[in-house]
């Protein structure tokens, strides 16, 4: 994990069915920091993140990841992971089956000790072996954490990142933030300010509007 990664983003605009979700949307931000995305439903809080970490292209304008070695979308799969109510799980798999898959997806190979460690942080240690069809929504959310951090992203990118989850869930996601900001960056997309308690830039999507 680099400490030098850098995330900028310059003049993104989305459009969808005609519609403007967002336009002009410029940001920068760099090691140990935390950006805040907020904004109403419907303001692109989410289309922004898929954006960021490479599962949507922009209508208009551009991100860069700056601090490895790789560039464009390399980059953001190699050092972007991504947490959000959106994505799935394959759930006719294990929780330690999916980990392999995210990091074959990659062409990483599997680091077994680095995957209990997860599983045992987000409390599903003890259910590693069983299908992920058989979770609770907030087991489910827990694993998308493991499942996000598996290859050791600089850049973590968390959309409502305390949904379905317990007062333990949520203790053991605030750990992971604070670690992760000390060690790369940080990006949450909330209107819940109670889920992060501090940042360094903050993008509002409501603005202009």
């Amino acid at each position: 994990m680099s400490t030098q990664i850098t995330l900028t983003a310059r003049g993104l605009k989305k459009v969808f069915n005609r519609r403007v979700i967002f336009d002009d949307i410029t940001f920068s931000v760099g090691p140990s920091q935390t950006l805040l995305v907020s904004g109403r439903n419907g303001s692109g809080k989410s289309t922004l993140m898929k954006i960021v970490a490479g599962v949507l292209e922009p209508s208009a304008g551009s991100v860069s990841i700056g601090g490895t070695e790789g560039t464009g979308e390399w980059a953001k799969l190699h050092t972007t992971g991504l947490v959000s109510p959106y994505l799935n799980l394959y759930d006719e798999f294990t929780a330690e089956e999916n980990l392999r898959i995210a990091m074959a997806i990659r062409g990483l190979a599997f680091p077994g000790a680095v995957a209990n460690d997860l599983l045992k942080r987000v409390g599903l240690f003890h259910r590693k072996d069983d299908p992920v069809r058989t979770y609770s929504s907030g087991m489910k959310q827990r694993a998308k954490y493991a499942f996000a951090l598996i290859h050791r992203p600089a850049i973590l990118l968390l959309d409502e990142p305390m949904s379905n989850l317990d007062t333990e869930g949520i203790g053991a996601v605030r750990e992971i933030m604070e670690d992760h900001r000390r060690s790369g960056l940080l990006v949450v997309a909330t209107n819940d300010l109670t889920d992060v308690d501090r940042w360094d830039g903050k993008v509002d999507l409501n603005a202009g509007r």
